[in-house]
């Protein structure tokens, strides 16, 4: 069979890029190795940048997400006892983002692909990739246990996480990564309960890290610092709840509206880049090539961001022939993604203990989070890169 843009992976990045394509009469297989009830059912945060939620209107995509998301137009960093409220649209001229989760983003855009005639293959397995360094590239697949099929294309998207067949295909010595581990990961929870805020908490205690988000009017998620290979079984509810309390309490005796937990998961945290994010005709986008710490919100806007650069060049090539955003297609997406991995390591190492820190560290962190919520300078810096910093504009 022949398309010409073969993705790999139905995640965001897959399937935004191959609706895009469609937007602009180019045709794409999608390949994944999950059913669809599995990447609709993978329950995941998402907080979409002001772009992100143009984008998703624009495309024809954003209906439900407006109806059903809510909008934030700020947050609050609880450091000392006290909150501090950063105001998104007051900093940036309107900018807000939307709290949507990433499974629900992912079910509107399979709807939307099928409802067009979209071809998206789940449950393959076998998948490699073949020729990249030819004009004639391939991605040879098995569906259901099948045979061994093969799909002839102009390119190949490798939007496969960080754990699939692209970004290891591309040979030895051309790609170089770059990596921060950070020594904590998140036990997240979701339980039964309103909202205990409207808007997101970034809470920085002596005991350590806390956010209070939200997923639904009946179901609240929230997260504690602990440690990286922590174990659920060490987190009774009871612990939990007594953490949350211990980490969020104010002067003025807050605390989170309680219910019955029914999800708890620990997620490590590292920072992770690779240079370029293309060899031949592949090119990687997503979770491909990079992953940020949570503490920022950027994963999901970064891989929207990555598609919305190669879906523009790929339509560039097939209008005129030209192969010039294709070839800077790397150098592109790399200047956000390493802003957003800044922003993302900030934030992340103000609002976090770490281990070993001293009570000086943790004074000049209060320091920063008072200098930060106190002065405009540096709430607009937050706020412009919480919302999402403008697109770069794709020369013509």
């Amino acid at each position: 069979m022949r398309t010409q843009v073969a993705i790999i992976g139905a995640g965001p990045a897959g399937l935004m890029l191959s609706h895009m394509l469609h937007l602009q009469g180019i045709e794409s297989i999608v390949l994944e190795t999950r059913s669809r009830s599995a990447i609709e059912a993978t329950i995941r945060a998402g907080v979409l940048e002001q772009g992100t939620v143009d984008l998703m209107k624009q495309m024809g995509v954003g209906a439900r997400m407006e109806r059903e998301g809510f909008r934030h137009e700020g947050t609050i960093l609880r450091f000392d006892g006290i909150d501090r409220r950063i105001d998104f649209p007051e900093l940036t001229g309107g900018k807000a983002v939307m709290v949507y989760a990433q499974h629900e983003v992912i079910k509107d855009l399979v709807e939307a692909r099928l409802a067009t005639g979209g071809d998206i293959r789940f449950e393959v397995s076998d998948v490699s990739v073949h020729g990249l360094d030819t004009k004639t590239p391939s991605v040879q697949f098995r569906q259901l246990g099948g045979e061994l099929q093969t799909i002839e294309a102009d390119f190949i998207a490798g939007c496969d996480g960080t754990q699939g067949v692209s970004r290891p295909a591309i040979p030895k010595g051309v790609l170089k990564g770059f990596e921060r581990l950070y020594p904590f990961g998140w036990l997240g929870i979701l339980c039964k309960a309103p909202p205990s805020s409207d808007e997101l908490i970034y809470a920085l205690s002596d005991r350590g890290f806390a956010l209070v988000s939200t997923r639904s009017p009946d179901v609240q998620r929230m997260y504690l610092q602990c440690e990286p290979t922590d174990k659920i079984e060490n987190w009774s509810d009871d612990r939990i709840w007594s953490e949350f309390r211990a980490r969020l309490t104010t002067r003025d005796g807050w605390a989170p509206i309680e219910g019955e937990i029914f999800s708890k998961t620990v997620v490590g945290m590292r920072s992770f880049v690779t240079e370029p994010m293309q060899y031949g005709r592949l090119f990687l986008a997503g979770d491909a090539a990079h992953v940020v710490p949570p503490t920022g919100a950027k994963g999901l806007n970064l891989a929207v961001a990555d598609v919305r650069v190669l879906a523009r060049a790929f339509g560039e090539f097939y209008k005129s022939g030209r192969e010039d955003l294709l070839e800077r297609y790397s150098d592109i997406a790399l200047r956000r993604i390493w802003k957003a991995q800044r922003f993302s390591w900030w934030m992340t190492s103000m609002v976090h203990r770490f281990p070993g820190a001293d009570e000086f560290q943790h004074k000049v962190q209060i320091a920063e989070l008072d200098y930060v919520t106190g002065s405009r300078a540096a709430s607009t810096a937050l706020a412009e890169n919480y919302v999402g910093l403008p697109f770069d504009e794709l020369a013509h």
